[in-house]
């Protein structure tokens, strides 16, 4: 991170302060312990349209999830050598201020009831996923803000982030369990535009530098974080799926996924470069790309072979974009993406909604059966037609990505 003065640590230690003030009072006034509840006693007055009660909740899940944003995500930023160690420790301070706002904002528009907000372990794993978003947002800026300017951005964040998965989720009934659209493409596209907001020409030399500045011990954190990526991702991906076969999908077609896309980036990355063998760097952006593009098609019917060649054609996409449409971005668009988000988290968080939209219109209850109600209730109920529920699918990239680029505008 950028070196600091005295009175920039003070300022870091006096919001820091504040901040977690401000946390333990509103805890303190309104948020309680949840009432343990089956499926089908949810309380009409609390949101409970994600189907995400505790009582389907299992623990070891919430600590995948959790294990996945704070070592996968915080390991990801390590491979620059000179904001790597200083990112991963700012890592777990974003980590531990957006975990307590997130449950807090997130607790009002959907666990809200009688003037509390009621929480349970599915709250802190909703937080983990708006905490996602937080990260990923950090990768385009890495560098170019200091601690003080990321907590500002977290807090931001979390309440547009919040905004949105409350629109598409709850309102619209947009099914996106693995986060395609409300992780990915929100945080990258979020970052993004805070990134072209805090443009400093002076500073795209040495971005340049930077990336290719890659050692032994950098290579080390990458494989480190590769490893906890293709371990916890597909419970990352099916943790807000409280039926075990819709859960078994969304785990299966991510893994299916992440490999397709790790064998893509073998084939185009001697193609593209004068090496033969990818960095672990580059494996581990073709498993996030991977993993990425089955967020909201995880649990849809997309066959295994489906799976294979969505993870392949994002894996050779992602590294065309590193390759080609990243100076673009810095040259044209005067964006500076330290970490590459848009091409990892953003571009197939895109392609992974377009997925999703078109296995939507092939879903019937003769090609999904039972799952079809766990997947797409509306259409289950006959309250909306498949043609509908894919328009809507469809309808929620735009608004996501028009959240992100005016939220992202205003924080930056």
């Amino acid at each position: 991170m950028p070196e600091h003065t005295a009175p920039s640590r003070l300022r870091l230690s006096g919001l820091c302060f504040l901040l977690q003030i401000l946390n333990i009072l509103l805890f303190a006034v309104f948020v309680r312990y949840s009432p343990e509840s089956s499926p089908g006693q949810c309380p009409p007055q609390l949101n409970c349209s994600q189907r995400n009660q505790d009582s389907g909740f299992q623990q070891p899940r919430f600590q995948n999830v959790h294990i996945q944003v704070l070592l996968s995500f915080g390991l990801l930023v390590t491979f620059l050598s000179r904001y790597g160690p200083g990112s991963a420790a700012i890592s777990i301070l974003i980590i531990a201020f957006a975990t307590q706002w997130a449950v807090l904002i997130q607790g009002f528009f959907n666990f809200f009831l009688n003037g509390k907000i009621y929480v349970g372990a599915q709250s802190m794993v909703s937080a983990d996923f708006c905490t996602a978003a937080v990260l990923i947002s950090t990768g385009a800026v890495l560098g170019r803000v200091n601690p003080v300017q990321m907590l500002l951005l977290a807090l931001l964040e979390v309440t547009v982030c919040t905004l949105n998965e409350y629109i598409l989720l709850s309102l619209m009934g947009v099914s996106d369990s693995g986060r395609s659209l409300t992780v990915h493409t929100f945080g990258a596209y979020f970052g993004l535009m805070v990134s072209r907001v805090l443009y400093q020409p002076h500073k795209d030399k040495r971005k340049r530098e930077e990336r290719q500045d890659m050692g032994c011990q950098t290579d080390v954190f990458a494989a480190v974080g590769t490893i906890y990526l293709w371990i916890f991702w597909p419970s990352f991906t099916s943790a807000t799926s409280v039926h075990d076969n819709a859960r078994n999908w969304a785990a299966l077609n991510t893994y299916f996924s992440l490999v397709a896309s790790t064998v893509a980036t073998f084939i185009l990355f001697p193609v593209l470069y004068e090496e033969s063998t990818p960095r672990m760097v580059q494996i581990q952006d073709a498993t996030l790309a991977g993993v990425a593009m089955m967020g909201m098609a995880g649990e849809m019917l997309v066959t295994p072979f489906g799976a294979l060649i969505a993870g392949f054609l994002v894996g050779l996409i992602s590294q065309l974009g590193i390759r080609f449409f990243t100076p673009i971005l810095h040259s044209r668009l005067k964006i500076q993406d330290t970490c590459g988000v848009h091409n990892i988290h953003g571009l197939p968080g895109i392609l992974g909604a377009l997925l999703g939209t078109l296995l939507t219109l092939l879903a019937t209850a003769d090609t999904y059966g039972d799952r079809l109600e766990l997947v797409f209730p509306l259409v289950a109920q006959g309250t909306r037609t498949v043609t509908d529920q894919a328009f809507i699918q469809l309808s929620a990239l735009p608004l996501t990505l028009l959240l992100a680029v005016l939220g992202g505008s205003i924080t930056g």
